[in-house]
């Protein structure tokens, strides 16, 4: 009998499940699963990306140098403070690989994104479940939850998959009040979706603790590429860059990405029409009885009255070629969570959860 055996922590990994993309039998559908920008990127960021078919011999750089230029530039950020990762998933892997282990607690919240707890098992630290408030997280909680093991403390803000966020106060409060051995890692895969949020920036540069991440895969519509980015203390770049793999981003990336980061124009026109589409969707979704947290990212989490109630109207949805995300996993068994996607696609979904509802919520022909 074998004897090899993978290390602790591993086996109690629930593999990740993306959003579905298609339904069988059903052609032409809309998929408003995994919070994509409908949008795409830029015509800037396409042809760097064609642009760079020349280059495919070359190996990439692997300082990042001109990514990070440009994301220092636009921010108006330290580029010796920004390291690169393939998303922002290898940024919060990465730290957990750096700074927790066995015997070490890493704090995430109750509908907190999946990878913080699969980070933290990967490398056999105990992840720590923290509760939030109506959907909101809640700082009194985590700090009480804190303790001499925590290391690492994620906060999604905003939210994924509630939607929801605290405000710069609350993240002062919170990275003030850790223990001297725990690190504030805050996760800003939507913060460019809220208007004059620097997604903590400010606070990496005021304290030693804290660590932000972003994401060209929302926003920017490059998540096919994989590229996200982090902002940290220089001693924790340096730790970062001591095991992060040397070229784990492409050119075709590396360039693609530099390209979506200059063009703000694209962004800013990308946000806007997010912003006037999503409460758009939020109040037609109301409209049918169904209601939701104001959102601040590029999704809404439609909250109906019990789990078979969200199943049937994902089902019906399904059926008629929408596909949304369900979030039981997330311990959200009555919510669906629905990107916000172009205005037809958004009109689309209301109408159809309205003719869900409208059969008294079950799906049948009225």
């Amino acid at each position: 009998m074998t004897k090899i055996m993978p290390q602790p922590g591993i086996l109690e990994i629930a593999p990740y499940v993306g959003g579905a993309s298609h339904v069988e039998g059903v052609s032409n559908v809309i998929k408003l699963s995994s919070n994509e920008n409908p949008f795409g990127p830029s015509d800037a960021a396409k042809e760097a990306f064609s642009r760079a078919v020349h280059e495919l011999h070359r190996y990439p750089s692997t300082d990042h140098a001109g990514l990070r230029k440009a994301i220092a530039e636009v921010h108006g950020l330290e580029a010796g403070r920004i390291v690169c990762g393939v998303g922002s998933d290898e940024i919060l892997s990465l730290l957990c690989q750096a700074y927790a282990g066995p015997g070490d607690e890493v704090i995430h919240t109750e509908h907190g994104f999946a990878i913080y707890k699969i980070a933290a098992l990967s490398n056999g630290a105990t992840p720590v479940e923290v509760r939030e408030r109506e959907r909101v997280t809640d700082v009194d909680a985590i700090l009480s939850a804190c303790t001499d093991a925590t290391k690492l403390v994620f906060v999604a803000n905003p939210n994924n998959p509630t939607g929801t966020m605290i405000g710069e106060a609350e993240l002062t409060r919170l990275a003030d009040g850790l223990p001297p051995q725990a690190m504030l890692v805050l996760d800003g895969a939507y913060a460019e979706y809220v208007d004059g949020y620097d997604g903590g920036a400010s606070l990496v540069e005021s304290r030693d603790n804290v660590v932000m991440t972003r994401t060209f895969s929302k926003l920017y519509g490059l998540g096919g590429l994989r590229v996200g980015w982090g902002y940290a203390p220089v001693q924790v770049i340096d730790v970062i860059n001591r095991i992060r793999g040397p070229f784990n981003l492409s050119q075709a990336a590396l360039v693609t990405a530099e390209a979506a980061m200059r063009d703000t124009a694209w962004a800013d026109k990308c946000r806007a029409e997010n912003t006037r589409l999503r409460a758009w969707l939020a109040e037609a979704l109301a409209e049918h009885g169904v209601v939701s947290d104001t959102s601040t990212a590029n999704f809404v989490l439609a909250r109906f009255a019990d789990k078979a109630q969200a199943e049937a109207c994902d089902t019906y949805l399904q059926a008629n070629g929408l596909i949304v995300r369900r979030v039981a996993s997330y311990k959200l068994p009555n919510c669906l969570r629905i990107t916000v996607g172009d205005e037809p696609g958004c009109r689309r979904v209301a109408h159809a959860v309205g003719q869900f509802m409208g059969a008294g919520g079950s799906g049948a022909e009225p």
